[in-house]
């Protein structure tokens, strides 16, 4: 068997700087084969948030804008609006996207912007210390939320792919998952589209990546990845949840 080990044009030689057990490392990798194998890396424009993805501009070999927390989507619908031949992708994790950045996602998806959203979802703020963030699952312990989150008084988690999904803007919304090979691959098949539907004009398209944080689960690499597969999917259910045909009128 023949192993390929070449780094993707689109990723630089910076080395990672996430967590032992992180998966940011497997998905910026699957984005950047994505951009290799569709030639775009000279009309990329990608938009880093807020948290632990900060540093996405040190690794993606494209231009890249860092935007403000949680304004990742009204950033990227700026730059596309004033240059709409290129192609322009966001990175953020669930803290970014789905707190403080709740109002750009859903009025970017609303407005069904031509943009590309990859939203990582790990079920915490991972960079400030494992807080609960909109996704932390009933029960899930986290510094703030030390006996579990308790949806009497904290609330429910939000699914931002259902309810992205009921809106008529988006072309495209899918949830996809990294926790073992065979869905590493159905992951990078969902990118693919994404970025594809953004080059035939079909409007806003978002891949939510369910991610493992060990460090702030306090779990070891591989216990992390059973207990995504074990508890997140069912509360996150993987698919596509939208999927429309033809171009924007």
């Amino acid at each position: 068997m023949v192993m390929n080990l070449v780094r993707p044009e689109a990723l630089t030689e910076h080395n990672f700087h996430y967590c032992p057990g992180c998966t940011h490392g497997i998905i910026h990798r699957l984005v950047a084969e994505t951009i290799d194998e569709l030639g775009i890396i000279e009309d990329t424009i990608g938009v880093a948030s807020v948290g632990c993805s900060v540093l996405a501009y040190n690794y993606f070999n494209v231009d890249m804008q860092q935007a403000a927390h949680g304004r990742a989507p009204a950033v990227a619908t700026g730059i596309k609006r004033v240059l709409p031949d290129r192609v322009v992708f966001t990175y953020q994790g669930d803290g970014d996207l789905a707190s403080i950045g709740c109002g750009e996602i859903v009025h970017a998806a609303a407005r069904g912007e031509n943009i590309t959203v990859i939203f990582v979802n790990n079920a915490c703020y991972g960079m400030t210390g494992g807080q609960m963030a909109p996704t932390t699952l009933r029960g899930q312990s986290t510094t703030t939320s030390p006996g579990g989150r308790d949806v009497m008084s904290q609330g429910y988690p939000i699914r931002v792919s259902e309810m992205l999904a009921t809106l008529d803007g988006p072309a495209y919304i899918a949830r996809t998952s990294v926790h073992d090979p065979k869905h590493v691959l159905k992951t990078k098949k969902a990118i693919h589209k994404a970025f594809t539907m953004q080059l035939q004009q079909r409007g806003f398209s978002m891949v939510e990546v369910l991610s493992t944080c060990p460090t702030n689960w306090r779990m070891q690499p591989v216990e992390a990845l059973r207990w995504l597969k074990e508890n997140m999917i069912a509360q996150y259910p993987l698919g596509e949840y939208k999927d429309m045909p033809g171009t924007r009128n």
